[in-house]
């Protein structure tokens, strides 16, 4: 019985440990603002690194960076992204959401790109290879706008660049309505009498400086890749500067994640494509890929394209983009179970219509599809408290004598046909599927800023009247005081009973849609419980 004590400690103290990692994620950063005009147009008198930009497969001087400094920010605004592109090198210096707000009913937008110090991010693209524009220093695009509204089901944001030699190359931003998905593409018209040869590169940019987290459990910030060998692997900063990353692959992506959303460069899924990382100046980790060479011919157009996407975790959205995508939404090694639970918790608030009733109902429904699981713990629970009386007496009789005291301890085990250990099976086989359901409560942005009923109207966020946390408390108590307290060291019994106070304690910082589900998790197996004692008075057996 010593050892499920020990058990159910080391997974309370797990989960606690888990719990906290987890708020750092919540409440451990800051907010980043939206970047003012004053900074978005240092950006831009900054002169541009000409380490900024990846080798191409064949390289060439093309331009000198003579020109670079006299881009312009153009501002474009669709109903779910409000962005600034650079003119040099027609890169996305800044994203904000429109349609997620910093916090709750707040007017400013989440800041997901940012082109401002310690928290620069952004999105750089362009073409490289020996004649690319972008081999040497980064060209200026012109614009006939600056600004772009969209008002129709999409929106077409086109650069012009022309070359010394005569190549004219467009490149274009396209937006649709309700997407956070950008397509873009160059077209490249080669009026020369030459044949030219470039090659598509994109890259995401972000600042290493920037510190999340805490110094208990530092929370992940970073890189993730797609192989056709590895559908979906984290790349750390320390990654990138320890090795680099250097990989072909068909099809592929490259990302930065963070908590709720994704920034992604997604190449042609057909072709074959190269993904990379880079530090810059000790600074900056960069990950991106290059495309296949394009050659063209004297007088023809050629067409490069590839997406971008800006925006939150959306699974389904993400699946349909790239194969291994929607796994940027972690829920960690039981992904599976997670992203089956998702599913389902998905499809009972398309019934119920809120996100607190939909977790009080799969909890309930994981719960009792556990049942013979916590029948199993329980009635073994109440077989060791039954032996107290006879544990009491083989600790007077032997006293110090440990391993008499075994000795003895196992035959009563075998003569009352108890497995010590009976209890502590069935909540094995039952926590992976409560920690899964804990990662989709917490990994789902489908939750950040959920209402649920009276003053809970965020669900993300700590309950600000701390109820929740209290009736948990107290319910960990009672399921404490249904414990058989069978140990012997008494330093153990005062840590098994302090327990349910330090865990309520954690939960008063914990997002409010978690401690409800412990809660309602708490009060069913509590129920139980007590029907299952009934049972078994009915059955004449001893539970107390």
């Amino acid at each position: 019985m010593e050892s499920q004590r020990s058990f159910l400690l080391i997974a309370l103290a797990f989960v606690s440990f888990m719990l906290w990692q987890q708020w750092q994620v919540d409440y451990g950063p800051q907010p980043v603002a939206a970047p003012t005009a004053a900074e978005q147009k240092n950006s831009v008198d900054s002169p541009p690194n000409t380490e900024d930009v990846p080798i191409g497969s064949t390289t060439g001087q093309t331009f000198e960076a003579s020109n670079v400094q006299t881009g312009k920010i153009i501002t474009v605004k669709t109903d779910t992204l409000d962005l600034s592109i650079d003119t040099v090198g027609g890169d996305v210096i800044s994203a904000n959401l429109v349609k997620f707000p910093v916090v709750q009913n707040s007017p400013e937008s989440y800041s997901l790109l940012r082109p401002n110090g310690q928290e620069l991010f952004i999105a750089q693209s362009g073409l490289i290879g020996k004649d690319g524009p972008d081999s040497k220093g980064r060209p200026t695009y012109t614009s006939t706008e600056n600004s772009y509204t969209l008002k129709g089901d999409t929106l077409t944001v086109p650069l012009t660049l022309v070359t010394p030699d005569g190549v004219k190359i467009t490149k274009t931003f396209l937006f649709t309505k309700g997407s956070h998905k950008i397509d873009v593409s160059y077209i490249i018209e080669n009026n020369t009498s030459d044949s030219k040869q470039l090659q598509q590169f994109g890259q995401l940019k972000q600042s290493m400086l920037k510190e999340d987290g805490s110094m208990f459990m530092p929370t992940y910030r970073g890189a993730a890749i797609s192989t056709d060998e590895d559908k979906y692997e984290k790349y750390t900063f320390d990654d990138m500067a320890e090795k680099g990353l250097k990989k072909t692959t068909v099809a592929g992506w490259a990302a930065m994640i963070e908590h709720y959303f994704v920034s992604a460069w997604i190449p042609p899924q057909d072709e074959t494509n190269f993904l990379f990382s880079r530090v810059l100046q000790n600074t900056n980790g960069v990950i991106g890929f290059t495309g296949q060479p394009v050659t063209v011919k004297p007088g023809e157009t050629a067409q490069i394209t590839s997406a971008l996407y800006l925006g939150p975790k959306d699974q389904d959205t993400l699946a349909e983009l790239a194969r291994g995508l929607d796994l940027t939404v972690d829920y960690g090694f039981l992904w599976m179970i997670s992203k089956y639970l998702f599913h389902f918790l998905q499809f009972i608030h398309s019934l119920v219509g809120n996100w607190g009733f939909s977790i009080i109902i799969i909890t309930i429904v994981v719960k009792g599809a556990m049942y013979p699981l916590t029948k199993k713990q329980y009635e073994s629970m109440a077989k060791m408290r039954a032996l107290k009386p006879k544990m009491d007496a083989l600790k007077e009789r032997y006293g110090e004598d440990k391993q008499k005291m075994q000795q003895a301890m196992m035959k009563m085990y075998k003569e009352d046909k108890v497995n010590p250990m009976g209890g502590c099976f069935p909540l094995l086989l039952q926590m992976p599927i409560f920690l899964a359901l804990y990662w989709v409560l917490l990994e789902s942005v489908e939750l950040r800023h959920a209402d649920f009923i009276f003053w809970i109207t965020d669900l993300s966020a700590k309950d600000p009247f701390f109820v929740l946390p209290i009736l948990t408390g107290i319910s960990m108590y009672l399921l404490q005081k249904l414990q058989p307290m069978t140990m012997t060291d008494p330093m153990q019994q005062k840590i098994m009973q302090f327990m349910p106070v330090a865990m309520s304690l954690f939960f008063f910082i914990f997002p409010a849609g978690l401690v409800l589900y412990w809660l309602i998790s708490n009060i069913i197996t509590l129920v139980q419980a007590k029907f299952i004692y009934a049972s078994m008075e009915k059955r004449g057996l001893q539970t107390k």
